[in-house]
């Protein structure tokens, strides 16, 4: 363990039939869906649309980046609804909206909710340091005997001890939509190889592409920066078990 006076604490302190093809990289078949199971018999995840996933399992549930339906979450169906724990990258409408209920965590730090251990982690929200926009919080927490790390509003470049504080995730949350506050398909692309995640969902993207009211990107420039990954589309809802194995998949969430 660091010592207290470390970079790191002090850092800590402030702060899933036959294959297909899906940008030149095989897509596995989906396995039957594994059942719910709390302690370490894994997670169901589901999607609610943008950035805002419920992570069930090990006794918990865990709501990431409720939104409002406005700017680029405009049009889909707001998730209202109840959780033990609510981590948002920010306090934005599109990723920290107050639409749920649940002890809402958007600051640095640790904390204990649910049985879960949850590390907060600031990091700039933009490409500037955090001139233009501020910090986001990244956040790592274990459920259902899986290591979970959410990057879903950042496009700042992570730093060494971040990159130690987060280690290597069995599922990795990343923004990959571009945009002022998001990752874009490239730069997401790297983070996920620095981290070497076992398994990985990406968010924050616009199926259309950009519009007069929304900056982010498809996911496609990520996919394609990925290009010889094995992804999978899982539709809106899938669950992960340990253990996951060590290569890297890309799980695509509807």
């Amino acid at each position: 363990m660091a010592p207290a006076n470390s970079p790191v604490c002090l850092r800590l302190a402030a702060t899933a039939a036959a294959p297909l093809l899906l940008f030149g990289a095989t897509v596995a078949p989906l396995a039957p869906p594994a059942a719910q199971a709390g302690g370490g018999g894994g997670v169901t995840i589901t999607s609610y649309g943008h950035s805002a996933l419920l992570i069930s399992g090990g006794g918990a549930r865990v709501l990431l980046n409720p939104f409002q339906a406005v700017g680029c979450a405009a049009g889909l169906a707001e998730p209202r609804l109840s959780a033990d724990v609510i981590l948002a990258s920010s306090q934005l409408r599109d990723e920290g909206a107050p639409v749920a209920s649940g002890r809402f965590l958007v600051k640095p730090g640790s904390y204990r909710v649910a049985g879960l251990a949850i590390e907060g982690i600031g990091a700039p929200h933009d490409r500037v340091g955090g001139k233009r926009f501020g910090l986001s919080t990244l956040w790592r927490w274990r459920q259902g005997g899986l290591e979970i790390a959410h990057l879903g509003g950042t496009a700042g470049s992570l730093a060494p001890e971040d990159r130690v504080l987060l280690g290597r995730p069995d599922l990795l949350i990343i923004g990959v939509g571009g945009g002022a506050k998001v990752y874009d398909g490239k730069e997401a692309a790297a983070v996920v190889r620095q981290l070497q995640a076992r398994r990985v969902i990406p968010v924050q993207y616009r199926p259309g592409g950009p519009s007069a009211s929304c900056d982010l990107s498809s996911a496609q420039p990520f996919l394609e920066a990925m290009a010889g990954t094995p992804q999978r589309r899982v539709g809106s809802s899938f669950s992960l078990v340990p253990p996951l194995g060590d290569g890297t998949v890309i799980e695509l969430m509807r």
